[in-house]
């Protein structure tokens, strides 16, 4: 299994591969905020779930800038080896967990490796003391200025690292109840996507839940050991109803941010790999991102005894209705969504593949614009 995963792995190893990689994740990151925006207006989101969802995007796009930093001068002679990006180019597009989890260790020691490495300035000064002085490009410098805004990049936090504690957002109070929206986040390490997982719960503790010191670290840490997609969204919300009494799983949704397929850097099967290669899209066009949305609602409470003398709420799960595939799928409903530029889509239009019918189209412009196709 290890090796059939690893034959899925590729390392761009050419500067101009990278630079190119990267700025087509910048394009795709700076319209995923706008697509959740329309999803709000579709009622799809609420205005809170969208400022979440927007968080996660930026801080998904400050990681691709981070490394984008690290892998500058992916295979120039800097001096010195220090390997290059390795994606996933099956089936996430994204790059492999490994390289999020390097990111975690180099954080840690983000402020000794700063403390050690000269100023931007002093950087700067060398370089042009070398290209003036020696006529020389300064590829090791250039590589020492990279590194350091790396570090950088790392120390200022904010990224979505391979596991993002859940937080939780008091929404109100039901029936003398507290309500809050919990949020979490992980790289699927091994689909190799970005996870988003909002939950609706109800609080019937004695104590607010984020100011409880005995519950609260024990459901952050009980969401991130199930945040796996390998799970269905009905087994973590049972094991979570099951392991804390007086917390009340309403709803739980999974975002899936990819896979991304583009042509030029991925192995895609089936019809997105014709459209994409039929597209022949200008560079930084030739892509298509997978936004996937997986909820589970409860249907209704019922009451289970524990211990002789007392009884527990809970919940009953409402599985998709539809040819039996609740039972499948784990999920209330699922929504499949894709997000691709103009000449992508109308080759898509065109061709009308099997199967795209019920897969909602987000057609996004180089200005920006979003709309939205059934």
């Amino acid at each position: 299994m290890t090796e059939d995963l690893t034959l899925d792995h590729t390392g761009l190893t050419d500067d101009l591969a990278a630079r190119r990689y990267f700025a087509k994740f910048e394009r795709i990151t700076g319209h995923l905020a706008r697509v959740a925006a329309e999803m709000e207006v579709e009622g799809t989101f609420s205005k809170s779930d969208v400022d979440i969802i927007a968080d996660y995007v930026a801080r998904i796009a400050r990681t691709f800038r981070a490394l984008s930093h690290k892998y500058l001068l992916t295979g120039r002679d800097t001096g010195q080896f220090f390997g290059s990006l390795t994606i996933d180019k099956h089936d996430s597009g994204f790059p492999v967990f490994a390289e999020l989890m390097t990111m975690a260790n180099d954080a840690m020691q983000a402020d000794k490796h700063l403390a050690g490495m000269r100023s931007r300035d002093e950087l700067k000064d060398e370089m042009i003391r070398q290209i003036v002085g020696d006529l020389t490009i300064p590829t090791k410098l250039q590589f020492a200025l990279s590194q350091r805004m790396y570090y950088e990049a790392l120390a200022k936090r904010g990224l979505f690292w391979a596991t993002n504690d859940a937080q939780a957002i008091w929404t109100g109070n039901r029936e003398e109840r507290r309500t809050y929206l919990l949020h979490w986040a992980v790289y699927d390490s091994r689909q190799n996507v970005p996870t988003i997982y909002l939950m609706d719960i109800e609080d019937s503790g004695d104590v607010a839940l984020p100011k409880d010191a005995r519950r609260w670290p024990a459901v952050q840490a009980h969401l991130t050991a199930q945040a796996s997609n390998g799970l269905k969204l009905l087994t973590i919300a049972q094991g979570f109803d099951r392991d804390f009494d007086d917390l009340h799983p309403k709803r739980l949704r999974r975002i899936h941010v990819g896979p991304m397929y583009s042509h030029a850097f991925t192995q895609q099967s089936g019809p997105i790999r014709d459209v994409l290669a039929e597209a022949q899209s200008a560079p930084g066009e030739d892509w298509t991102l997978a936004w996937t949305v997986e909820t589970l609602e409860s249907e209704r409470v019922e009451l289970e005894k524990k211990g002789w003398f007392s009884s527990v709420e809970r919940e009953i799960f409402k599985l998709d209705p539809f040819a039996g595939r609740g039972a499948e799928t784990g999920a209330t409903s699922t929504e499949r969504s894709v997000i691709m530029p103009t000449r992508p889509y109308q080759v898509l239009a065109e061709k009308n593949p099997a199967g795209f019918a019920s897969i909602r189209k987000f057609v996004v412009s180089p200005a920006g614009r979003v709309v939205s196709y059934r």
